[in-house]
């Protein structure tokens, strides 16, 4: 029988976070304070985080020791197995190897529990009694949301809003999980009663939701804020997937050529390649490819520059590729890549041409998505489809160069609870949703002057 699956036992689940800050190849840009534009400090952050977490953000220690407690919750899913995708080779006709990393063996369903558990965790410690977060498609909240029911918190969601009526299992599944789920632009803020007022009928953004959940986390001393991507202790816990995807190619004699992951704000994206970047600094020929929609293409079409992490501006001004904090995404099914900017980590990687980035449209991020169902058998996430996506291209380019490279993604959750977005593309209901010229340079003329 061929070996499909490259399977870890649960002692070798990863003990420490690799931090890839220890190995930058040049300093990052700090943030600043959304007021002062001045560099901010600890002091600034500790309205919104607990001091472990804050402490991570801003580390340059190589390995970072992962607590027992997080372990013993993570080893509920973890290791993830490694999926030789023979069937997917097969009918693309490709010489190359795929391989893919599945996250969606997690509680909730994706990789983002990776970082929700230790979140929580250290919030737990620290002595915070509520988190309030924000979600685009609803992977993070019913992440958080687990998260916080293992560890005896409360948890506030703001979904937005078109995610919130796309998708009702995953505001389900937060609720089950003892989360209080809103739809974002809500009137219980000040940032969502402004966007109200300006646009009754907006159908939020992450953006928006960004400033409703550090407004509410900012004006209440037991809680604290929590973000599922875009910061670096995110990519930072998320890291156990590329250190976990690194033991299983040695256990096949495999080494990776290109690494490949969707890209929303970075973190299923870093949690993969970010530890096989000492390897490309050492000289290792490995390509590292971002995929994100052509709707909402930050990496392709953004400008890397200074700019808030959410609408209202509230959140720290960082560095970062960005479409501008005002863009307001199109309404794709992909809702966990609708931001407008990315993580300052990956930003800075892909600017110093360390990581590639390509779009694609939905209507072909689908076709990728059924023919890997009919294929593999696992019906992908909207935004994993993105990498599947970059996955047969590469494949089909390695058919046209007569290569038989290594190929790997990570297919970073399922899509069983996003059934309405097969149920729009089998009934060609699903449409591409471009992003004009003129709606980004509009979004661009409003960045502010650092």
């Amino acid at each position: 029988m061929k070996e499909r699956k490259i399977i870890l036992a649960e002692r070798e689940i990863p003990r420490k976070w690799y931090n890839v800050m220890a190995d930058m190849p040049n300093p990052g840009s700090p943030p600043l304070h959304p007021g002062t534009k001045q560099p901010i400090g600890p002091a600034d952050l500790a309205p919104l985080f607990p001091m472990p977490i804050i402490e991570q953000e801003v580390s340059t220690q190589r390995w970072i020791d992962i607590p027992e407690e997080v372990l013993d919750v993570l080893s509920l899913w973890r290791p993830t197995p490694l999926f030789r995708a023979y069937n997917l080779e097969k009918a693309i006709g490709t010489p190359a190897k795929i391989f893919y990393k599945y996250e969606g063996v997690a509680p909730s369903g994706s990789h983002k529990p990776n970082t929700a558990v230790p979140q929580a965790y250290y919030n737990k410690i620290s002595g915070t009694k509520r988190i309030a977060t924000e979600t685009g498609a609803g992977q993070w909240g019913s992440a958080l949301s687990f998260a916080c029911a293992k560890f005896g918190l409360e948890c506030t969601v703001y979904m937005v809003k078109v995610s919130f009526q796309q998708k009702p299992y995953r505001r389900i599944m937060m609720e089950t999980y003892g989360s209080k789920v809103m739809a974002s632009p809500t009137n219980t803020t000040n940032s969502g009663r402004k966007i109200l007022e300006q646009n009754p009928d907006s159908t939020g953004s992450l953006g928006i939701a960004i400033s409703e959940a550090v407004e509410d986390a900012a004006t209440h001393d037991d809680t604290k804020y929590s973000l599922g991507s875009v910061l670096n202790h995110v990519l930072l816990h998320q890291t156990v997937i590329g250190l976990e995807t690194k033991k299983q190619l040695e256990m096949v004699g495999e080494k990776a050529d290109v690494l490949i992951g969707a890209c929303g704000g970075g973190s299923n994206l870093g949690g993969l390649v970010l530890p096989f970047v000492p390897d490309k600094l050492g000289g290792q020929k490995i390509r590292m490819v971002a995929v994100e929609p052509s709707a909402c293409p930050t990496l392709t079409r953004g400008v890397y520059a200074y700019d808030f992490g959410d609408t209202v501006g509230l959140a720290p001004l960082v560095k970062m590729y960005t479409l501008g904090s005002q863009f307001m995404p199109a309404g794709i099914h992909a809702g966990g890549l609708r931001y407008h900017g990315d993580s300052p980590l990956i930003s800075q990687l892909v600017h110093e041409k360390m990581i590639e980035a390509v779009a694609f449209s939905q209507l072909d991020t689908f076709e990728a998505a059924t023919l890997f169902a009919k294929t593999e058998g696992i019906i992908p996430a909207p935004e994993s489809a993105h990498a599947i996506k970059g996955a047969i291209e590469e494949g089909k380019r390695c058919s046209r160069e007569n290569k038989s490279e290594t190929i790997v993604f990570n297919l970073s959750g399922h899509g069983y609870f996003d059934l309405s977005a097969y149920d729009d593309f089998t009934n060609r209901e699903l449409v591409d949703l471009k992003l004009s010229e003129d709606e980004l340079k509009r979004t661009l003329a409003a960045l502010p002057q650092i």
